[in-house]
């Protein structure tokens, strides 16, 4: 999947003017969105190949991450090279991630389903600055939305706002409650066939109910998280408390 996302992020960069600006990220010409990133798979694929670590990889691991002919050929390069790390490797060895902090693994495995995710994003992206955009596949975007849940929320500092609970729901079946809290944030995966809640944090209760939900695609569900689609309006649904959802769409950082 990484390999067939990175693709369709070249079909789509190749569509497109390279000076043409990016509206998922508006600093950003395609030209500049291609070399981000095949500087991101590059340094993941260091930090893959370097093993175990408690620090990322250096600038001589990583290597050179300037664009230094055709820009779609040496984005394939990277992708390749970032494919390449992650099968010698395989998925249960362990390497340096940013959010070793937290209760998610550090894998080649869990680093090929977040790298997964950023080529579906940039993928978008690339669309979008070419004037075709297209869905992310449905089974991708349930996935991905729920690694970016427990590895991106489950990532940041404490919640800056009141204890509040948000659902997020798909169309196409699965469920999450994020609970938040000035510890931060735990996405809890509803139990199978119910939309119920398993429990927070090991606890047996599910405690109250969510003071918001956001239901629709889940792809459209992950774009409104990286602000890349409106979180009020399209095809996703909110019901309870829409500040409380903007503010979780606000929280976070990220390109």
């Amino acid at each position: 999947m990484l390999t067939e996302r990175s693709a369709a992020f070249r079909t789509a960069a190749a569509a497109a003017d390279p000076r043409a600006r990016v509206p998922g990220c508006p600093d950003w010409t395609v030209r500049d969105l291609v070399a981000h990133l095949g500087e991101v798979q590059l340094y993941w694929a260091a930090s893959v190949a370097a093993g175990p670590a408690t620090r990322p990889p250096s600038d001589e691991a990583v290597g050179e991450t300037a664009p230094s002919d055709d820009l779609l050929t040496w984005s394939a390069r990277c992708t390749k090279t970032l494919v390449g790390a992650l099968r010698t490797a395989g998925p249960d060895r362990g390497c340096w991630t940013w959010w070793a902090d937290s209760d998610n693994p550090s894998t080649a495995g869990a680093v090929a389903r977040h790298q997964v995710q950023e080529a579906a994003v940039h993928a978008r992206d690339a669309q979008e600055a070419a004037g075709v955009p297209e869905p992310i596949p449905a089974a991708l975007a349930v996935d991905a939305l729920d690694e970016f849940l427990h590895v991106e929320f489950g990532s940041m500092d404490g919640w800056p706002n009141s204890p509040a609970r948000v659902a997020l729901i798909t169309d196409e079946g699965p469920a999450w409650t994020l609970v938040l809290d000035p510890t931060g944030a735990s996405a809890v995966r509803a139990a199978p066939g119910t939309g119920v809640p398993d429990g927070a944090r090991g606890r047996t209760s599910v405690g109250p109910r969510p003071g918001a939900s956001l239901s629709g695609p889940a792809g459209d569900l992950l774009l409104a998280l990286y602000r890349r689609a409106p979180w009020d309006g399209g095809a996703l649904r909110v019901t309870g408390d829409a500040d409380l959802v903007r503010q979780l769409v606000v929280w976070s950082t990220l390109n």
